[in-house]
């Protein structure tokens, strides 16, 4: 025992001098308390020289106009044509719900397809949903819960979650995905540019989820004061830019969708060229001029205020830019959470900011769906439940 005890001094002996420096050293500083300082971000451009509710309005305009002039919306077929909707197959799913697969006219020639899921037994209107997929050749299968080829695409399987929970649900597919792929089997937008040269991927899918809405508010069991959207990825920025072209939407959510042009190292993944994925074809020479379009998405997220929106960052995401980028992305959400509180509903403004990939994990799913339960007001969000106690079971 003695030769352990001398053999622990010595380790320790050595040891004090280092102790007692670093004890000395971390001895606090003589600080004060002062005000927090005032944040300033990159984003402050949203809010400048706006003070009242009024005044954001008139400013809102000059964004709406942006955002449309930015999705090309000028160039949308001149009207709407007939629905003309028709069920291809229809199965009911463990008894809890039935899922129909339509289609529907968007354009005079040009049909979508989508999943239909409407619970069985409703005794009144339901909230509606519509569920918009990522990028992925099976565009609404993944939506519908038919695709493991990815093990990100099990967390969104939207149409069979949210119908399990009284939800009506319409799940589309983008135009260039699932059942509208284009004949290469590649989700390239040369198709759409050839048509429609002055309009762009992003206004294309909300023009068409637009009318996924048209369908929806048809039905005599959906209650069209009730309808929601969200997506992760592609499917989250479609859910942002939907919610600020239809105002029938009246809560969002959006994963992994609030990219950026600004403070984004991948700016020309906006603009790719021909035989890829093109969001805005027409801003590939301002982009490579290193130039801005007139409108950010902090501005387009800003046309859904005042009404419910949540939006979920990842801080190492692999798409959208770099991590400091993202990092931006938080200051961002932090200056929207501004112009909510300035509209006198800071409480319908939420972000949530992980450090994981790009995915759609479970703790995203569940936020996600919890903060539609909140707002939509389904049964899953019951008000908690309150005990009373029993006296012949007092604890004696």
């Amino acid at each position: 025992m003695k030769s352990i005890f001398k053999l622990s001094a010595w380790l320790l002996i050595p040891a004090l001098p280092v102790l007692m420096l670093f004890t000395t050293g971390c001895k606090p500083a003589d600080k004060q308390i002062v005000p927090p300082p005032v944040i300033q971000t990159g984003w402050d451009d949203l809010l400048e020289d706006i003070q009242t509710p009024d005044e954001w309005m008139k400013k809102r305009e000059v964004l709406r106009q942006r955002f449309l002039e930015l999705i090309g919306d000028n160039a949308k077929p001149p009207s709407r044509p007939p629905l003309e909707w028709e069920i291809h197959d229809s199965a009911v799913v463990d008894n809890i719900y039935i899922r129909k697969l339509i289609s529907y006219n968007v354009e005079p020639d040009q049909r979508a397809w989508a999943y239909l899921a409407i619970p069985l037994h409703l005794d009144k209107p339901a909230p509606a949903i519509v569920a918009l997929h990522g990028t992925a050749v099976e565009g609404k299968d993944v939506t519908a819960g038919f695709s493991d080829r990815d093990p990100n695409h099990t967390q969104q399987a939207h149409l069979d979650h949210l119908a399990r929970r009284g939800f009506i649900v319409i799940a589309p597919d983008h135009f260039n995905m699932g059942q509208r792929l284009p004949p290469e089997g590649t989700y390239h937008t040369d198709i759409l540019y050839d048509r429609h040269p002055d309009w762009s991927a992003p206004g294309k899918i909300v023009y068409d989820a637009s009318i996924a809405i048209d369908l929806l508010v048809t039905l005599p069991m959906v209650d069209t004061t009730r309808i929601a959207t969200l997506g992760h990825s592609l499917g989250g920025q479609s859910a942002i830019y939907l919610a600020a072209y239809d105002p029938r939407i009246r809560v969002a959510a959006s994963s992994d969708g609030s990219f950026t042009f600004r403070y984004n190292t991948s700016y020309m993944e906006w603009a790719r060229p021909r035989g890829e994925y093109s969001y805005f074809m027409n801003l590939r020479s301002t982009l490579e001029a290193g130039r801005l379009p007139p409108i950010d998405i902090h501005e387009i997220i800003a046309l859904i205020a005042p009404r419910p929106f949540l939006d979920i960052i990842a801080l190492n995401d692999q798409y959208g830019g770099s991590r400091p980028g993202h990092q931006q992305r938080v200051m961002m959400d932090l200056r929207l959470a501004d112009l909510w509180q300035l509209l006198g509903s800071p409480e319908n403004f939420s972000f949530y900011v992980r450090g994981e990939t790009h995915q759609f994990g479970y703790n995203s799913r569940e936020l996600v769906y919890a903060w539609i339960d909140r707002y939509l007001q389904t049964p899953r969000a019951a008000n908690p439940k309150v005990l009373m106690k029993n006296p012949d079971m007092a604890i004696k």
